[in-house]
């Protein structure tokens, strides 16, 4: 037995120091091949200082070996030292036969720094020299998935399927395919990928995509279904909740929906976006007061989501709270945070306590973004004609009453001042 197999034998038994002693005589008395078997295992093994070792003294024996370089560029980049990894790499030449490895290993270095452009100029490089490489097929459309590119990856990973090549790296390709069409916004597409997949495949991430992606289609029960499995085999996937209340809603289901809004803030009590569900269910099953606590709680855990605010606004001016709902919205406008709803709402709630002053300054800003909804038009017109500001009246009335023809009391409005 050589002296190499000895000491991964040794290191599998967790026997340290005889492992030690026998890597020392397997690098003096094993052949060169034995040596960088050894280094690959246990680079496998995570022990990459020994691996570091073997290579760069292979490298001084071998120095036309460019995959020697390769590999120690690989160990370096796993510990961050980027710049050695990169020096080893520009020594080996276009001519090289592990030229095209070379690229692949500056791809991954530039991908994880963020560097998704040069990171795609060496990954095309390297299939411009070997377009058939599957390997390297699939890093590029992995580089276009992490982009959201995924109009460039999808038909990449297609050309693998095609090939009888299914799975890579412990990825999936159908899944992936599925996936990629469910973010392009293709739904369609990505359920016929997504039904492919066996259930005891799917990982949560993957029933999220499918759950999620009968959700766009409005195929609300089979949404539910796939939400409701993974809620019960992983209670801590947070995200699902929010998708699931909406799926019960839905299916006006509003009970139901709310208990899982307030199942998942037990999960997440800092999702915002579930107490906007909550407030919002807690409405549509009247209950006005819990509607509030939660809002003024999204409010306490995220006070710049102007979303959050707004419905709170639109909660106090049903309430007739208009001071408070002056209060509220003047805050986000001190730091130009704005929703044209607010400019409505101030508008209204001014026009309630008699400021007819500021009531008329947001109206007019609220004119722009609500001059095809007859309801504000309506409201508005009527507002200026107390105010005595005729022209607006009349534009307002025009274009109200060409919205709304069968309102004859206010077409006779209109026709006063015609």
């Amino acid at each position: 037995m050589s002296y190499s197999q000895k000491a991964l034998d040794f290191l599998e038994q967790g026997k340290l120091n005889e492992f030690d002693e026998n890597y020392e005589l397997a690098l003096k008395n094993d052949s060169d091949d034995l040596i960088y078997s050894l280094a690959e295992e246990l680079y496998s093994l995570g022990f990459s200082d020994k691996s570091k070792e073997i290579y760069i003294k292979m490298l001084s024996k071998y120095p036309d070996e460019d995959e020697l370089r390769t590999n120690l560029a690989d160990i370096l980049i796993g510990e961050g030292h980027v710049d050695n990894a990169l020096s080893y790499l520009s020594e080996i030449k276009p001519t090289s036969d592990a030229y095209v490895q070379s690229l692949m290993v500056q791809a991954d270095l530039y991908q994880t720094q963020g560097m998704f452009e040069v990171s795609t100029e060496k990954l095309l490089e390297a299939k411009k020299i070997d377009p058939e490489e599957s390997v390297i097929t699939f890093a590029l459309a992995e580089l276009y998935f992490v982009m959201g590119n995924f109009n460039k990856a999808i038909p990449l990973y297609l050309n693998l399927i095609k090939q009888g090549i299914t799975n890579i790296s412990a990825v999936n390709l159908v899944e992936r395919i599925g996936i990629a069409y469910a973010n392009d916004g293709k739904f369609d597409h990505a359920i016929g990928y997504l039904e492919q997949i066996k259930t005891i495949d799917m990982t949560p991430d993957v029933k999220f995509e499918t759950a999620f992606t009968y959700l766009q289609l409005k195929n609300y029960a089979k949404s539910i279904e796939i939400f409701k499995d993974l809620r019960d085999t992983d209670s801590q996937y947070a995200t699902l909740y929010p998708y699931l209340a909406n799926a019960l809603s839905a299916q006006h289901k509003d009970d139901e929906a709310l208990k899982v809004a307030q199942e998942g803030l037990s999960v997440d009590e800092y999702n915002e976006r579930l107490y906007v569900i909550a407030a919002k269910l807690s409405l549509k099953l009247a209950d006005e007061e819990q509607a509030e606590r939660y809002l003024r709680k999204g409010i306490s855990i995220d006070p710049e989501d102007i979303s959050i605010a707004l419905e709170l606004s639109n909660l106090l001016v049903k309430q007739e709270r208009y001071d408070e709902n002056i209060d509220l919205i003047n805050s986000y406008m001190k730091d130009d945070q704005i929703d044209p709803q607010f400019y409505w709402n101030l508008a209204s709630s001014y026009d309630h306590e008699d400021d007819l002053v500021n009531a008329n300054k947001y109206y007019l800003a609220a004119i722009p973004y609500f001059n095809e909804m007859p309801s504000f038009l309506k409201t508005a017109a009527l507002f200026f004609r107390e105010y005595g500001n005729l022209q607006q009246t009349i534009s307002l009335l025009n274009k109200y009453v060409a919205l709304v023809p069968s309102d004859d009391e206010m077409a006779m409005l209109l026709e006063e001042y015609r």
